[in-house]
């Protein structure tokens, strides 16, 4: 499988693509896709990377597994490609957005405009069976995003993570937080979001004003 990612990505993970358990992951997901539908498209797996780089990452949102209904995934987390439905978690992250800055509820839930500004947009998954949520966990993947993030968190200074839920919010003990910005809530999905545990986190704010602080450019989220 042939990799096409952003240049200062590729330089900072070749040493993941190298790794035994990397051919192995990648075998796994060849077979899987010739046998089976999965998400998303060959071509979108490695998104999150081709979409923003590594040197100019500002905040990082870390979500599970991709979307597994038809034309949705695209390769970065929450996000959906054009024209499709908005699932209920980004409907919620969309609502958010409008509480927190005001910002009106987009039609696009193509989240790529986000990665272009410096948002990592990383599910720990980054692939997944058709109709299968969680299929393609335990393969390989979580370590190679497990490393995304303590590579981020060795190399760089004052990023923002973003960990909305139960998983994602463990991934804090791979995040120096001398060195980085953690804000925590519950997780956007209807069942959290309706108990009080995500709305009015004003995490958009909230990390608007931590990259104001840091002399660093806002997100036009």
């Amino acid at each position: 499988m042939r990799v096409a990612i952003e240049e200062s990505w590729k330089l900072q993970l070749q040493q993941e693509f190298e790794e035994p358990y990397f051919s192995d992951l990648i075998q796994f997901v060849k077979d899987e896709y010739s046998r089976y539908p999965c998400y998303p498209g060959g071509k979108e797996i490695f998104a999150a990377f081709e979409h923003s780089n590594f040197l100019n990452t500002k905040v990082v949102i870390i979500g599970q597994d991709p979307y597994h209904g038809p034309g949705q995934a695209n390769g970065l987390c929450f996000s959906v490609n054009e024209g499709i439905t908005h699932p209920p978690s980004l409907v919620n992250i969309f609502k958010e957005i409008n509480k927190d800055l005001g910002v009106p509820y987009p039609k696009s839930g193509n989240l790529n405009r986000w990665a272009e500004q410096g948002v990592l947009l990383l599910n720990a998954t980054l692939t997944v069976r058709a109709h299968m949520a969680g299929s393609h966990q335990n393969k390989g993947w979580e370590r190679f995003t497990d490393a995304v993030i303590q590579k981020i968190s060795r190399e760089r200074k004052g990023v923002v993570f973003l960990l909305w839920g139960g998983y994602a919010k463990k991934k804090a003990k791979l995040i120096d937080s001398g060195k980085h910005h953690i804000l925590s809530s519950g997780h956007p999905s209807p069942l959290s979001a309706n108990r009080g545990y995500w709305f009015g986190n004003k995490h958009f704010s909230q990390t608007n004003a931590l990259l104001t602080k840091m002399g660093k450019s806002t997100i036009d989220w």
